[in-house]
């Protein structure tokens, strides 16, 4: 991953994010905390990052936590809306887990889908989660319990699917027709099954990603592969779904990124700002403007947006509170938080790393040794750790010394094999002309075996008519390395 605040090429030396040990598939920033950012990867691990006010000056390679429970690939990572430190992953082993990312550990796992989970989203106070997945349905999931309040079809194609929640409550969805043409729908809980909107775009592969901007309600249709953005408003009137325009580009796009509201200019009327990834690998900017003539602040194009700080703990929301996300005012500009901390994760300790081994003393008849008891279990299990780690760092050692003595031979062998002096030889045709040697481990027919090329003044010839394969009886392995060669 790749973090600049310049414009222009990178460097081929520029500092990264690199922890991971195989492609990352799905990277989200939190939205509490600007700092901090969750990747998922195919060495099947999400890491948490902790990214400096003014960027990376090397290359990242430690996180601040390290979330392990798949047993597959991770292809998507989210956040929370409204609570702080809660991060949803999925997998493609078919899993989906909550976790509490300040202590490291799975809050709520959900085993609901029979295939890949092919896109996730949160419903505008985090109280319920909307899945797809390969089996072309769509679920609404309490994420608490796991259980699955209503399903439907999503869309009839084989092709991913995708699904969010709008701030409404309904639900827009995208997909492939069974003949494979390009989709979008309108639909609302309770109702899955009968879409309020089904329209279809075009023939295009490309899956469409929907970002959603809740302050405007916009939604942009960005095609993987597409060189175009479709933009639609939603509103409770009929047709609901109002096609606005598209922004064309010549260049195809691999993947694309939003900027939060609070990231965008209201001097200049901007509502929206994408960062678009390319095929080139250029990663373009775009802006999306409303025209205005007035300097003055647009309240109904900025009314109150989310801010950074968080509305529940994660504690508050496990134990089942729900809260809006916490909006702000964007009159005077976007005002970062004072209170913004480091992500810090402590821990809990886990008390069987206190029990005694099963089967030791400290395990059987500790009623007899009374209320001493506890304190030789503990004096008993740290000896045995003692020993343990005392044994794996004796083999450790053992092994670092093999390895140097090994070193050490193989050097002293490759000093003997530079010192060594390589013999002049000089091989002249005396057949077709065309400079064709032949090594002089091989001699014509009369030749004298007895004489070494190395000791000889006088240059061997070689007649390529009358070649022999016999060797000669002086001639070393060491000096011509070993090569013969027959011809017939």
């Amino acid at each position: 991953m790749y973090l600049t605040f310049s414009v222009g090429r990178i460097a081929a030396d520029h500092p990264l994010v690199g922890g991971h040990k195989g492609p990352v598939l799905d990277i989200a920033w939190c939205p509490h905390n600007d700092n901090v950012i969750a990747s998922g990867s195919e060495d099947c691990v999400v890491k948490v990052w902790q990214i400096p006010d003014h960027g990376i000056s090397r290359t990242l390679t430690e996180p601040v936590v390290d979330l392990l429970y798949h047993q597959r690939r991770v292809g998507l990572v989210l956040w929370h809306p409204s609570a702080q430190n809660i991060l949803l992953t999925a997998g493609s082993d078919n899993q989906v887990v909550i976790w509490n990312v300040g202590i490291g550990e799975v809050m709520f796992h959900i085993d609901c889908h029979p295939d890949v989970v092919y896109s996730a989203c949160w419903n505008w106070d985090g109280s319920k989660l909307l899945t797809t997945c390969k089996d072309k349905k769509m679920r609404i999931i309490n994420p608490r319990t796991g259980e699955v309040e209503e399903e439907a079809v999503c869309h009839e194609g084989s092709k991913a699917t995708r699904a969010i929640f709008l701030r409404s409550g309904l639900i827009f969805t995208t997909g492939f027709s069974k003949m494979s043409e390009r989709q979008y729908s309108l639909r609302a809980p309770e109702h899955l099954s009968e879409p309020i909107v089904m329209v279809e775009l075009d023939t295009s592969n490309g899956v469409m990603f929907p970002l959603y901007d809740p302050d405007t309600s916009l939604v942009y249709l960005c095609g993987k592969g597409d060189s175009v953005i479709r933009y639609f408003e939603i509103t409770p009137e009929p047709p609901f779904v109002h096609y606005i325009n598209t922004f064309q580009t010549p260049d195809p796009q691999r993947g694309i990124g939003m900027m939060p509201k609070r990231g965008c200019d209201v001097n200049s009327c901007e509502i929206t700002r994408f960062y678009r990834l390319n095929n080139s690998g250029l990663c373009q900017v775009i802006t999306m403007t409303v025209p205005r003539k007035s300097e003055l602040f647009q309240e109904d194009l900025y009314p109150d947006t989310v801010g950074e700080d968080a509305a529940l703990s994660a504690e508050e929301w496990a134990n089942g509170k729900d809260a809006d996300p916490l909006l702000i005012s964007l009159r005077s500009g976007y005002v970062p938080s004072s209170k913004k901390s480091d992500l810090k994760v402590s821990r809990r300790s886990n008390v069987l790393d206190k029990m005694p081994p099963k089967g030791s003393k400290g395990s059987r008849g500790g009623d007899s040794r009374g209320g001493g008891g506890r304190g030789g279990d503990d004096a008993e299990v740290a000896v045995i750790e003692a020993s343990v780690w005392e044994k794996v760092v004796d083999e450790l050692k053992e092994e670092i010394r093999k390895l140097k003595a090994m070193i050490v031979k193989h050097e002293n062998r490759i000093r003997a094999l530079e010192a060594r002096p390589v013999p002049n030889i000089v091989v002249e045709d005396e057949g077709d002309g065309l400079g064709i040697g032949r090594p002089p481990s091989l001699h014509p027919p009369h030749s004298n075996p007895g004489i070494s090329p190395s000791s000889s003044p006088t240059p061997v010839s070689v007649n390529h008519s009358n070649l022999s394969t016999s060797p000669n009886p002086k001639a070393t392995d060491d000096d011509y390395g070993g090569h013969e060669e027959n011809d017939e």
